[in-house]
């Protein structure tokens, strides 16, 4: 690349923005991550004046202020490992407060008191995360429920004498129990054997009962009410259609709930009225992802909005009113952000008639080369956020094409079941169905079609290139699997099980876990392949990299590997993240 189009990258790559806002309690301020200064840091915004609170050696993944706003805990990894350990802030001084570096740590909450705080660990086994309860003044940690499996503290109760726990029954479902710490009891909130995505609990101010989202009987997600008095039974309060509610956030007073709705990857933002059982949708918001809801007041909320051209910033909300006020500007970058493209959402039929959605970013007046960005998860989705690569891509020619494939969250609880266990290669199916949509109907040259992915995208991207191989023209794996059978045997035992929902399992289907293996197929691949990995990967172990790229080396085929020693499953090193994007530019621009 030239000197211009080298440092016009770079601008993009390090275009930043500001996400999960979190209202300091009593105060008229607010915490935002950032990546600012290369590695997300917690930033402060407080009068309109927002600075850096934290300058930790490795990213911060979250901030949890204590009920009285005086102190918070944060966690932070090290080198991308996603082994987050917990430090205490306070007047902008951080100290050590749950480190154990070989252990994965889930925080659970503030105590009512502030006197403790409760997380969960896999310390007794890598795969079973034990329930803590540490004594912030003595730093003691006591150990008061013990699961041979995931588990996750959610809150405290109002009186402090029982914790809600997350415990997930499958790759998607969870349940939420009630633990007794008095006498261990456990109770789960809901239907005994039921399954169903259950998430965002909040509990009601009188300390009676809460309200959580779940699809309990239904395909997408509604908001229900429970009482601690009747666990068993719920009671549906509001749900938008077959769109998926997806957060809610208590106000302070306890009457109102404000909600945000998954509407085919944008985000819609309500209030519901918990005495009236009313609700009203904000209109005077931009279009975008909306995240991390958090009330200032009875009357105001905060929350970060994201969209494909705006990378990122914290909002307020007055209810009054209606309106909405942009609070920080750190995804401001007026040098560049004047090229970027908002894409239109299509769909296409796939091979069974199934009708499935993806963003196009392009020009339509002409035949582009195209690259389809092929998501993770893979129950995860494309959304309309800020994505600087795609970005870079679209300004310079490509057409850029982010699918919604069959299993992606956000369409119902059908859909995202549609390629499960042994109907896995359906989804992979979708993709050359819409590299035949975008040749018949946006005029795409069939010969200049390149795929990436990263995680799960990369396996899909692998298994593109093997079964489709004709389709393609170039290829980029980051972090992706190479086969399911050794990513199961080597991935986190904490994490196998409830994969195996999703991918099948070790004792019943390694028989299809050969049959579609990218590895057992690289004798057809003709496309170049670009991967990257990161040594510290604790989801998708660096030997998937490896054990592929070393197969096609041997047979003499081009491929390229590169490890970064510094991260994990994630590329957050601005140094790395340029590197990494600036070699997937290069190698489309030659092969496309």
């Amino acid at each position: 690349m030239t000197t211009s189009t080298d440092q016009t990258l770079l601008t993009y790559l390090n275009v930043t923005g500001a996400t999960q806002p979190s209202v300091i309690p009593n105060q008229q301020a607010f915490t935002f991550l950032s990546k600012k200064t290369g590695i997300p840091q917690v930033w402060q915004w407080r009068g309109g004046q927002i600075e850096q609170v934290t300058d930790l050696p490795d990213r911060v993944l979250s901030v949890y202020h204590a009920p009285s706003g005086n102190r918070t805990v944060i966690g932070m990894d090290r080198k991308g490992n996603e082994k987050q350990q917990f430090y205490l802030l306070e007047e902008k001084q951080t100290e050590e407060l749950v480190i154990s570096e070989e252990h994965f740590h889930h925080f659970g909450g503030w105590s009512p008191d502030e006197t403790k705080i409760a997380f969960s660990s896999n310390r007794r086994h890598p795969g079973y995360f034990d329930v803590y309860v540490l004594d912030i003044a003595s730093k003691t940690e006591q150990v008061v429920f013990q699961m041979d499996g995931n588990c996750t503290p959610i809150c405290w109760t109002k009186d402090g004498s029982q914790l809600v726990l997350n415990m997930p029954d499958t790759n998607i479902d969870q349940s939420f129990y009630v633990l007794d710490l008095n006498t261990a009891k456990l109770s789960k909130i809901g239907t005994e054997h039921a399954l169903a995505r259950t998430q965002s609990l909040q509990l009601r101010k009188d300390g009676q009962g809460g309200f959580y989202v779940s699809d309990k009987g239904r395909d997408a997600l509604a908001i229900h009410q429970f009482n601690f008095q009747d666990l068993v039974e719920s009671e549906e309060l509001l749900a938008i259609g077959n769109w998926d509610i997806e957060e809610i956030k208590l106000s302070p007073g306890g009457s109102q709930l404000a909600f945000t709705v998954n509407e085919g990857g944008l985000s819609k933002l309500g209030v519901y009225d918990v005495n009236n059982r009313t609700h009203h949708l904000i209109e005077e918001i931009p279009n975008g992802v909306f995240d991390s809801l958090s009330w200032i007041s009875e009357k105001e909320l905060v929350l970060g909005v994201k969209s494909p051209i705006f990378p990122g910033d914290i909002w307020k909300v007055s209810l009054d009113s209606g309106t909405s006020e942009r609070l920080t500007f750190v995804g401001e970058e007026k040098e560049v952000q004047h090229l970027w493209v908002q894409p239109e959402l299509c769909t296409f039929a796939s091979f069974d008639g199934l009708k499935v959605p993806y963003f196009l970013y392009g020009k339509q007046e002409h035949s582009q080369p195209v690259v389809i960005y092929v998501h993770g998860g893979p129950e995860h989705q494309i959304r309309a956020e800020f994505n600087p690569v795609i970005q870079y891509l679209a300004a310079n020619g490509f057409a850029v094409v982010a699918p919604n494939v069959r299993g992606s969250m956000g369409y119902g609880r059908n859909y995202v079941k549609l390629d499960d266990v042994r109907k896995r290669m359906d989804s992979v199916a979708d993709l050359k169905e819409l590299a035949n949509d975008l040749v018949e109907n946006h005029g795409v040259d069939r010969s200049r079609i390149g795929i990436m992915g990263r995680s799960y995208g990369g396996f899909m991207v692998l298994a593109a290139l093997t079964h489709y191989p004709n389709v393609w023209a170039a290829g980029v794996d980051i972090v992706g699997i190479s086969h399911f059978k050794s990513f199961l045997e080597n991935t986190g035992s904490w994490r196998r099980a409830l994969r195996e929902f999703e991918y099948g399992s070790l004792k019943d289907d390694t028989d299809f876990f050969e049959e579609i293996a990218p590895l057992n197929h690289t004798a057809k691949i003709t496309a170049p392949l670009l991967v990257f990995h990161g040594r510290n990967d604790t989801r998708v172990p660096v030997s998937e990299a490896e054990q592929l790229t070393a197969d096609l080396q041997k047979q003499g085929k081009p491929v390229e590997l590169v490890i970064f020693e510094d991260e994990g499953h994630q590329t957050e090193k601005i140094e790395n993240h340029i590197k990494m994007n600036s070699m997937i530019v290069e190698f489309m621009q030659k092969h496309l």
